[in-house]
């Protein structure tokens, strides 16, 4: 374990807010010497889906590996349901559910068997759940694990972590292999779970188009840091994509504030832009004497801009 940073201590003003789920402060991992993660501060509040969005390499499965004690960290420190957690155990671990981007399923054991025994690890576990999803998902309870497919191993793991109706679902692209029925069925799952009163979700995944049926809060990570977490809903309002074209093209964007990012392609200026009112573009088109379109970006689009 590297150092542990105690968080500062809240004043007593604040003393009476709910504590987050999680916590963390200063975490810092380093991989064959590349930091994948820089000094990471993050606060995930209860009673939402967080989309964790980032490029392939841009330290993901790192992060929330990190966060539930599954590997050392180097610096910085966790809190879990408001108690530092140095390493895996405890009887929190028994309100989280985690479905890893690579998982590792007993090939010898039965559908069936391999549930009753990761059912004895936890507190409560829900077999009405189970059973129901067993046949929704079309898993034979009497097949052994080995001979299931990769998309029917994946459904598996994703019922062991949602039966014990966890406060904490951490998801490391869990649909990678899932076909788009099977997919829009787990949404509607972990919809269902959200239902119940501080339930929480951490959701990495490629697939945006779940992120935005789940109205999920985004996190973006790059460089090593979380850069922000909004609600999708407000980045929608706040974000808009201008493309300004003009026959004589573009050699350097114009000075515009609210501007977040700029791309210069032929004849065309494109600016992704926060809190830009549509008449100061329309001024800026007038005076470069270009023509505008004004776009509202999807999810996907502001992933590839932003990440």
């Amino acid at each position: 374990m590297g150092t542990l940073v105690p968080f500062p201590v809240q004043p007593a003003a604040q003393a009476a807010t709910p504590a987050p789920v999680l916590r963390v402060g200063g975490l810092r991992k380093t991989y064959e010497r590349r930091e994948v993660l820089c000094g990471v501060d993050w606060e995930v509040p209860a009673g939402r889906v967080i989309g964790l969005l980032g490029r392939n390499g841009a330290g993901k499965t790192t992060l929330l590996r990190c966060l539930l004690g599954l590997v050392p960290i180097d610096a910085g420190a966790i809190e879990l349901f408001g108690a530092t957690m140095a390493e895996p155990g405890g009887e929190r671990l028994h309100r989280v559910g985690f479905v890893p981007q690579n998982f590792e399923l007993f090939p010898w054991m039965k559908v069936s068997s391999y549930l009753d025994f990761t059912a004895a690890f936890y507190a409560r576990w829900n077999h009405a759940l189970a059973g129901r999803l067993l046949q929704e998902w079309e898993l034979d309870p009497k097949q052994k694990i080995g001979r299931l497919s990769q998309g029917q191993r994946q459904k598996l793991a994703i019922m062991r972590a949602i039966a014990p109706e966890p406060d904490l679902l951490v998801l490391d692209e869990p649909v990678a292999s899932l076909d788009p029925q099977a997919r829009r069925a787990f949404m509607a799952e972990l919809l269902a779970l959200m239902g119940g009163p501080g339930k929480t979700v951490i959701f990495s995944t490629h697939i945006t188009a779940d992120l935005e049926r789940a109205d999920a809060d985004i996190a973006l990570l790059r460089d090593g840091r979380i850069q922000f977490t909004r609600p999708l809903a407000e980045l929608k309002a706040r974000l808009c994509h201008a493309v300004l074209n003009r026959p004589a093209g573009w050699s350097t964007p114009p000075a515009l504030a609210g501007a977040i990012k700029s791309r210069i392609a032929g004849t065309s200026l494109h600016l992704l832009l926060e809190d830009v009112p549509p008449e100061r573009l329309h001024q800026l088109a007038k005076d470069e004497d270009a023509s505008l379109r004004i776009e509202m970006p999807t999810l996907e689009d502001l992933f590839v801009e932003l990440a």
